[in-house]
């Protein structure tokens, strides 16, 4: 078995007692990243000597008695996640040479505790879209078939964890892009509850709803890297004060008497026949458990889509209203006067997808149909946030599939912007009410990833991954990638 192939919690036990260094874990996972990410183009940028270094200062700590439980774990971060003297590029072409002078509170966090930055991965450029395609500067692929996408935007992130090149990586998730990657790639992601983690450094896409969060190979790791990632920061004016729980303790395989929702809505039309039959087969696992099965309804959640996609684009035509070619990012070299310079300079900078959404949310904005779209989508988040309230009435965690699909082709929907919008269909609806949510490998159709979401009441995380733990323990999700040469 390689190095790179173990979770975390294997790890850390190797590395508590001496049997690996950091410095070796460290470059088992550099050699994995040489050998696939040719196939796969996850990463953006690979911190090769910054990560050696941060091995070597690893394995003083663990020498000193000094290491915690990500002491000497490698992770790759997310390309919208600064980090202090790394290129944060967003992936476009506007940022495409900005290196912060800081680090995002979480990267600072991780960084004390000895974790291991090997690299920044692909995403859709600012964060936009449902397949990594968008990135202005490569295409992800599928470890599980490179002619499919991971999904997205954090499709780098989850390619990296099914590819193992990282212990564990960093997604955020605005409308899903963690849960929809994480169930196209057959790895375990979670959108945490919002606020729970500091979003201080995160470049902003739609900042009422984005939300940093883990990718891992297991629910285990999962739990351990929320034990560190969340708290409340006084740079953050959205993160929340409360208890830190540990969320280990969560991970049981009791769930008798349980009271677990099943939404009709979240299978209706333009579900795939093998992810609705992979799922519905995960939820006769979870019953034999000893959980309860209720049928619940969340009717205002057909809407969830359109009104996502309004006050998504509304935000980020304001938030990236600041790339202007003046303050930073980009400036064009050829221009008339300074209309004319904001013009080329933001044409030339972002993509044609960011392009859409910063029309789309400026027209929702304008006077004269702020009422029409924007105000109206803002009415119906509140009744999406009820239809959430009344269900947890009736049950604890509610269940379903993650995507409607399994990994589709790369360009399938290049040229269909509402077919992409709709890979987030069982997603967005969490954002919008700020709950959080996870995906776990549940089985394969047609050989790929069939993911299942599990969703909680804000801050039931711990039931969350309690569920997540029993289902994991009684499913063993043991298929491996071969479209990388499946040498795992």
């Amino acid at each position: 078995m390689e190095l790179y192939s173990l979770t975390i919690h294997e790890l850390r036990e190797l590395l508590k007692k001496r049997e690996v260094s950091a410095l070796e874990v460290t470059k088992s996972y550099l050699e994995r990243i040489k050998e696939v990410e040719p196939k796969i183009d996850a990463l953006i940028t690979i911190t090769e000597d910054f990560a050696l270094q941060k091995a070597k200062e690893a394995d003083e700590k663990i020498k000193k008695g000094e290491d915690t439980a990500l002491t000497g774990i490698p992770v790759i971060i997310k390309d919208n996640i600064s980090t202090e003297g790394i290129k944060t590029t967003c992936s476009s072409k506007m940022l495409e040479n900005y290196i912060p002078p800081y680090n995002a509170t979480i990267v600072e966090k991780l960084l004390e505790e000895g974790v291991i930055i090997l690299g920044k991965s692909n995403l859709d450029e600012f964060a936009m879209g449902s397949s990594t395609e968008n990135s202005a500067f490569k295409t992800t692929k599928n470890p599980w078939d490179l002619s499919r996408v991971p999904g997205g935007s954090s499709g780098g992130s989850a390619a990296a964890i099914a590819a193992d090149e990282a212990a564990f990586a960093l997604g955020s998730d605005t409308g899903g892009s963690i849960r929809q990657p994480a169930s196209l790639c057959g790895v375990v992601g979670m959108k945490p509850t919002y606020g729970l983690v500091s979003r201080y450094g995160l470049v902003a896409f739609a900042s009422s709803l984005d939300q940093i969060g883990p990718f891992t190979k297991d629910v285990t790791d999962c739990a351990i890297v929320l034990n560190t990632i969340i708290g409340h920061d006084p740079k953050d004016s959205t993160s929340l004060k409360i208890d830190k729980p540990d969320y280990t303790s969560y991970l049981k395989e009791d769930i008798k008497g349980l009271r677990i929702g099943v939404a009709k809505e979240f299978f209706g039309e333009g579900i795939e026949e093998g992810v609705k039959e992979t799922v519905q087969e995960s939820i006769k696992v979870l019953q034999d458990l000893g959980a309860e099965i209720i049928d619940i309804s969340i009717p205002y959640v057909e809407y969830a889509l359109p009104a996502y996609y309004i006050i998504a684009s509304a935000e980020a035509s304001s938030n990236l209203a600041r790339y202007d070619g003046i303050r930073y990012g980009h400036i064009a070299e050829k221009y008339e006067d300074l209309i004319d310079m904001y013009m080329v300079t933001r044409s030339e900078g972002f993509g044609k997808e960011v392009k859409r959404r910063i029309m789309l949310g400026t027209y929702a904005l304008s006077s004269g149909y702020y009422d029409a779209y924007y105000k109206k989508a803002l009415k119906v988040r509140t009744l999406i946030k009820n239809d959430f309230e009344k269900a947890f009435e009736k049950c604890d965690v509610i269940i379903g599939p993650t995507s409607p699909t399994v990994a589709f082709k790369i360009g399938e929907r290049a040229n269909d912007p509402l077919a992409m919008y709709l890979a987030d269909i069982y997603t967005v609806s969490v954002n919008i009410a700020g709950l959080p949510g996870i995906s776990i490998p549940c089985g394969l159709s047609d050989g790929l990833p069939v993911g299942l979401q599990i969703i909680g009441r804000h801050f039931d995380e711990g039931k969350i991954l309690n569920v997540a733990y029993a289902f994991e323990q009684a499913n063993k999700f043991n298929a491996k990638p071969q479209a990388i040469g499946g040498a795992r």
